[in-house]
């Protein structure tokens, strides 16, 4: 269930319309390509082959929080219906939070692609495997410093401090990021986090084609774990070496954005390569 709003931030492209545009490009083997769904979710296309990173395509944080002090009042349409999305062959959490942890998202993705896999944080397993009423031994686990190869992605967990850098009792992250490499392309995707000690030094290494930071901040009144805001993301994409810098992590709920335009001008303050793309916006990457 979508709860409507003619008010809505419209999608640059949805359901059938995008579905079309991702299945339009498939057989391509020059560059990759890559889709902001909204909030934290990106579809990576890569010569025929899909990874979903953290999607949130339900309403359940709305009709949830619909009559408490903290309603998660939706922004922007829906891109697409995640049943459509029956193409992808990996599926990433990157922590236990709800629009990086959705079961009304992850049910339908499940049943429209029988192989596909999943990965998470170790540290969260038997949360997900709870939420999601799947085999406990199904999820593949990552910590730092460690990679697993899937489905021609090789997937490295980086730690992500939401807000603090958790780690359980076997010091395994409960809070990640991922670095995507599959041919001569490496993308990360941060997950939820802040800026922490060491966090330059990790991501530079990996000379980043295309980084996804998050901009909405970290503001205490509105009682959630926050975010790099706007200039620590156009910064820290900068100090990394990232030839291009997407942010996310805004336009879905009302209490918990923030404006793009203002990452833009940080970016060009800094000398950030940056793209901001509407909501269902694909975007083609040629140049390792």
């Amino acid at each position: 269930m979508i709860i409507k709003n003619l008010l809505m931030i419209p999608a640059f492209q949805k359901n059938e319309s995008l579905r079309s545009d991702i299945l339009s490009s498939a057989g391509a083997l020059t560059g990759f390509r890559l889709w902001w769904l909204g909030q934290s979710g990106f579809l990576i296309q890569w010569q025929g082959r899909h990874l979903l990173f953290d999607p949130y395509l339900s309403d359940s944080l709305s009709i949830k929080y619909a009559q408490t002090d903290k309603p998660h009042v939706r922004m922007s349409e829906r891109a697409i219906d995640p049943a459509l999305l029956d193409m992808v062959e990996v599926v990433t959490s990157s922590h236990n939070h709800t629009d990086h942890l959705d079961a009304e998202t992850l049910w339908p993705l499940f049943a429209s692609n029988n192989a596909i896999q999943m990965v998470i944080p170790e540290a969260n397993r038997a949360f997900v495997c709870e939420r999601l009423r799947c085999a406990t031994d199904w999820p593949i686990g990552l910590n730092d410093g460690l990679n697993v190869e899937v489905a021609g992605f090789k997937v490295y967990g980086v730690p992500a401090a939401h807000n603090a850098l958790d780690r359980d009792e076997h010091g395994q992250c409960k809070y990640m990021g991922f670095v995507a490499e599959f041919g001569p392309y490496r993308v990360y995707h941060s997950g939820d986090t802040l800026w922490y000690d060491g966090i330059v030094e990790v991501l530079k290494s990996f000379a980043v084609n295309v980084a996804f930071l998050p901009i909405n901040g970290n503001k205490p009144e509105r009682r959630v774990a926050g975010n790099l805001n706007a200039e620590e993301a156009a910064r820290l994409g900068k100090e990394i070496g990232a030839k291009l810098v997407i942010p996310h992590h805004y336009d879905l709920f009302e209490f918990n954005t923030a404006d793009p335009a203002e990452f833009e001008q940080y970016a060009q303050q800094h000398g950030t390569p940056y793209k901001v793309l509407q909501i269902g916006e694909g975007l083609t990457i040629i140049n390792p």
